[in-house]
């Protein structure tokens, strides 16, 4: 008689356990710290107060990196995702020569130490006066972030049903009459995922932006290394804390939005 599949044993469980809470145990440090009255890093801190939110909140020289960041990450993970997205198309649904190099190609930054590509994108800005703008910080954050978008994208390709498109091809719609009505609308969710990633590698972008952003378009991870490395500055947690709260609040909307989207079972 044949066996079901095994439950998972207690030493997994308790080993799955342990493994989350090595990762996730700085991550829970952190807010207690956000919230101590020391004017250094404390844990356990001795009292508890919002004196460093106040101040991260009425700083300007925490505030303006911050939009930095948000700024930068909604533009590049725009021009990453029009720039990745026929780059999936065409390494996923198209056979020409080069095929496989050109992949290879594209996920070159994601192999290549962040150093090296930061040395290498200053060099290039520098002779095309870049550095220290957007323009260059955006265009450099776009091409580290090409790999994250390529790999979802291509994910969704290559899961996408193709007979729904045949379906409507058979309907008398054109080519592009299909990808308008039938492709993009089933790619909606990985397109807003993508972004999504795009996004959060831009925002936490850190090396590049130590050498090419400048005093005006600081970005907050500089600003927080800046920080941590000149003064060991307590409003850092704060940011910390306040990074983790976002990303905790857009996973429970992304839960929510998928289990929206699941067809109710009988």
């Amino acid at each position: 008689m044949a066996r079901g599949p095994e439950a998972p044993s207690l030493a997994n469980a308790v080993l799955a356990w342990c493994v989350a809470g090595f990762i996730l145990a700085p991550l829970i440090i952190i807010v207690p710290m956000s919230f101590s009255a020391a004017s250094s890093f404390e844990f356990p801190p001795l009292r508890y107060w919002l004196g460093h939110y106040r101040t991260y909140f009425s700083s300007a020289d925490w505030l303006q990196p911050t939009l930095n960041s948000f700024l930068v990450g909604i533009a590049s993970s725009a021009l990453t995702l029009l720039v990745a997205t026929p780059a999936a198309f065409a390494v996923n649904r198209r056979e020409f020569a080069g095929r496989r190099a050109l992949q290879i190609l594209l996920l070159t930054p994601m192999l290549v130490p962040s150093i090296i590509m930061a040395i290498s994108y200053y060099s290039v800005f520098g002779s095309l006066g870049l550095n220290q703008t957007y323009t260059g910080i955006i265009l450099a954050h776009s091409c580290v972030s090409i790999p994250v978008v390529l790999i979802a994208m291509s994910a969704s390709l290559r899961n996408l049903d193709r007979n729904l498109e045949r379906a409507a091809a058979i309907c008398g719609a054109t080519p592009t009459q299909s990808f308008r009505l039938v492709t993009l609308p089933l790619l909606r969710p990985a397109f807003i995922l993508a972004g999504f990633f795009a996004f959060i590698h831009s925002f936490d972008e850190a090396t590049i932006s130590l050498f090419i952003s400048g005093r005006e378009v600081s970005t907050l991870p500089k600003r927080m290394f800046a920080s941590i490395h000149l003064e060991a500055d307590p409003v850092v947690a704060v940011v910390s804390a306040l990074m983790i709260f976002i990303a905790v609040f857009a996973m429970a909307i992304a839960t929510l939005l998928r289990q929206r989207r699941q067809p109710a079972r009988a």
